[in-house]
Order: C-alpha cells, then sequence, then structure tokens
C-alpha cells in the first residue's frame, strides 16, 4: 500500500570500538526518531542505547527507518525508552524497517520494549541483519495484540513482521510472520487461541548445544502458557503464546542472561529502563 502520509522519520548509528571501549562514533536522526545518550552500566566496553520515538505512537502512514552499523570488535545493546503503540488505521500501512550490519567479532543485543496493536492497526516490520565472521546477534521480541485491559482483542487490521539474519550470503534464519486481524485468528487453535501476547527470543551466530536448549527450556516455570525451544543451524529459537508481558519478560530475561554467561562471558545486566 502507498504511503503518502504521516511520519518519515530515520535513525542511524554506528558503532566503534577502540583502547577496550564501544561508543557511538556517527548518529543522524529525523523526527520521530533519536537516541539519548550512551549509557555504560557495565563499563565500557558494551555501550547501551535508548531510542526514543517522540511522537508517542505509530499511525498508518508513517514510514520508520533504522540503520545500525556495529565496527569489528563493538558491542552495544539497544532498548526502547517505552512500549511501542501501534494505533488503529487511517487506512494506510504504517511500516518500520531496521537495516544492521554486524562487523567481524562485534555483537549487537536487540532488546526492544513491547509494541501494542491496537485493533484495526495495519502494520508491517521488517529486520535484515548481516553477520560478519564471529559475529552474534540477539534480540526479543515481545507483541500484545489488542488491549486486554480494554477488552478489546485484535480482530480487525493486519500485522506482519518478518526477520533475517544473513552471514556471507548465507541466511542463518528467515522468521516470517502474518496475523490478519479477525475472530478466527484471535481465537482459533490455529491462531492466537485467545492469547493476545505473543513473543519471541533468537540467539545467532554460534553452535548451541543441546544442554542450553534443555537449559532455556527449564528456566520457563508458567503453567498456563505455552512455550518453545528451537535450535537453529547457528543459535537458537524461544517462542511464547499467552497472557503475561510480566511472564515473558521474565522468561527472556532469564534466557538472555544464559546467553550472556555462555557464549558472551558476561552477566546479564539488565536495562534501567526496564523497570525490572
Amino acid at each position: 500500500m502507498a504511503i503518502d502520509s504521516g511520519w518519515h522519520g530515520r535513525l542511524n548509528l554506528i558503532y566503534a570500538h577502540h583502547n577496550q571501549a564501544t561508543h557511538v562514533a556517527f548518529v543522524q536522526g529525523q523526527a520521530p526518531l533519536k537516541v539519548q545518550r550512551s549509557l555504560y552500566p557495565e563499563g565500557k566496553d558494551v555501550c547501551h542505547s535508548v531510542i526514543l520515538h517522540t511522537a508517542g505512537g505509530i499511525v498508518g502512514g508513517d514510514q520508520l527507518s533504522l540503520d545500525i552499523q556495529l565496527q569489528p570488535q563493538a558491542h552495544a545493546l539497544i532498548t526502547t525508552a517505552a512500549a511501542a503503540k501501534v494505533y488503529r488505521t487511517n487506512g494506510l500501512e504504517a511500516i518500520h524497517a531496521t537495516h544492521v550490519d554486524i562487523a567481524p567479532g562485534a555483537c549487537l543485543e536487540w532488546l526492544p520494549q513491547e509494541t501494542i496493536v491496537f485493533d484495526q492497526a495495519i502494520y508491517h516490520q521488517t529486520m535484515h541483519v548481516e553477520l560478519g565472521t564471529d559475529a552474534t546477534w540477539l534480540g526479543w521480541e515481545i507483541t500484545r495484540f489488542g488491549r486486554t485491559a480494554s477488552g478489546e482483542p485484535f480482530i480487525q487490521g493486519n500485522w506482519r513482521s518478518q526477520t533475517e539474519i544473513w552471514q556471507q550470503g548465507r541466511p542463518l534464519w528467515i522468521d516470517r510472520q502474518w496475523l490478519p486481524g479477525s475472530e478466527a485468528t484471535f481465537y482459533g487453535v490455529h491462531g492466537l487461541a485467545g492469547c493476545p501476547i505473543a513473543g519471541s527470543f533468537a540467539f545467532v551466530g554460534r553452535t548451541v548445544d543441546a544442554a542450553i536448549i534443555e537449559k532455556a527450556r527449564s528456566l520457563w516455570t508458567g503453567k498456563a502458557d505455552k512455550i518453545g525451544v528451537t535450535r537453529l543451524q547457528s543459535g537458537f529459537l524461544c517462542r511464547y503464546r499467552g497472557h503475561s508481558t510480566t511472564e515473558v519478560r521474565r522468561w527472556f530475561i532469564e534466557v538472555w542472561q544464559l546467553v550472556r554467561y555462555s557464549f558472551l562471558g558476561r552477566p546479564a545486566c539488565p536495562s534501567r529502563i526496564w523497570g525490572v
């Protein structure tokens, strides 16, 4: 669908590593996207960045673009200042496209807060990641469909998500999801089964053995909601479908801690923005 109105926001970030420190070497933004000052809660080796959407929400016709580059050995953790809200459409599609280039030996942790997709929203998000040799990417996505507190399910509209992780021309993980808003997809057993929240956590760039997969499964202690952990050709993937943002975030943070200890050689350092 053509976009002829709304915000056309852009944010370009380049991270460099020098003298055992990662810093933002270049930043260029266009409203409503901006990045707050860098934070170093675990030392200079890892640069924590918080992306802010100053308009307060995404509407039909918005086109948001992020271009993120990590130079060799750089390590960045990127989160968002608040949950993203995708409002009901005005007849146009909202698009959010992210392109990431991670140079050899670099690592990006992509850990945004949840996205709330209002009923009648039309939203398409994409993420394309290029991994260099010995580079790693880990990220999560937590999406709430409808506004549970208001009794509003997502039964009209359209949501699409596409994530691609490539390394030297070889696909490591291609993930395409589509949820057309309807009662059948929201309540049906082959859709959300009445669960308003879906989540994915992926770690890509390392070979993962069976013990890590079993440990990630064992970290889930919930009862009613559904989870799954799958080994990828170079990493692993966790899925969640349920009713609690608190529960899925708790599980993802524990899995993230497992990844950091096992593959990155450092303890987890939750962002103060998350309030956990």
